[in-house]
């Protein structure tokens, strides 16, 4: 299915554009499940599996932090393969966050490594040029270009005068535009999206500009400093086109109770956030 198409149907389901972050870091899981268990992976696909089903009903999708699991070794990536499986059969539309970037032979290794995952869609770097970004759509994934990080430091590079007038950001985002193009899904939308952070929504409009008919999946949104206005700037004309992304503030939910009640009410809370940014459309 086409990713932009698949993320709208879920997106309709749940009525808001969010996509939750799974980075467990053992250290910051509740303390209770880590007394459970001796083996800290069955500690973290405890904790993940519970995430899952407690955001299950307000979030249309799911971002994989790959490195979180890739520590662990072959077992800790065979847990990411499972723990896809589970949040593709939930209805989750399925971000790897693994900024994979290279070309070649070497780009197609990774894209076939992701599509084995079971993810739908992928972080990469652009920066080697389109050849570093076609074999993962030959793959049948979805990619998510670093356009414009949420990060402090990016703006050392992104941020950076070309010759042309442009920033190396509208640089890179004109050639998202390009590849994803003629890559339209029936919602609109295609399913060559854009990495663009709340945090940098100063410049949301000229992307958006430059990106018509990308999704962009957004960080930063909350306790990085991104608002709700930060968002707007980004959405498209009719109101769509943005799937912005919250993790340590979900999974990590502070308060009283059971930790999964706190996740489910820190999704919901997002949920309610971003739907009032996008003006209840549910679009992606």
């Amino acid at each position: 299915m086409h990713f932009a198409d698949r993320l709208h149907d879920a997106t309709r389901r749940t009525g808001s554009p969010v996509c939750v972050g799974l980075d467990p870091v053992l250290e910051s899981l509740p303390a209770d499940l880590r007394a459970q268990h001796h083996d800290p992976l069955e500690a973290i696909a405890d904790f993940c599996r519970g995430v899952l089903h407690a955001a299950a009903t307000h979030a249309p999708a799911v971002k994989f932090q790959s490195a979180c699991f890739e520590r662990f070794g072959g077992r800790g990536v065979m847990l990411l393969e499972h723990l896809i499986t589970d949040a593709a059969s939930l209805g989750f539309a399925v971000v790897l966050d693994s900024k994979r970037g290279d070309i070649g032979i070497s780009a197609s290794h990774y894209a076939a490594g992701a599509k084995r995952t079971g993810a739908h869609a992928i972080t990469v770097s652009g920066y080697l040029g389109p050849s570093g970004v076609s074999p993962f759509l030959d793959a049948g994934l979805a990619p998510f270009v670093l356009v414009r990080t949420s990060n402090p430091d990016s703006d050392a590079v992104q941020a950076h005068p070309l010759a042309d007038g442009r920033t190396v950001a509208e640089m890179m985002a004109d050639h998202v535009a390009a590849l994803g193009g003629g890559r339209l899904g029936a919602c609109g939308l295609s399913d060559v999206g854009a990495v663009v952070g709340a945090t940098k929504s100063g410049e949301g409009r000229s992307l958006r500009a430059r990106m018509p008919t990308q999704v962009f999946l957004v960080p930063g949104y909350g306790a990085q400093g991104g608002t709700a206005e930060d968002i707007r700037a980004l959405l498209t004309p009719r109101g769509d086109g943005v799937l912005v992304t919250a993790s340590r503030s979900i999974i990590y939910a502070p308060g009283d109770g059971p930790w999964r009640d706190r996740v489910a009410a820190a999704a919901k809370k997002l949920n309610a956030e971003i739907a009032a940014v996008v003006g209840g459309r549910g679009g992606s």
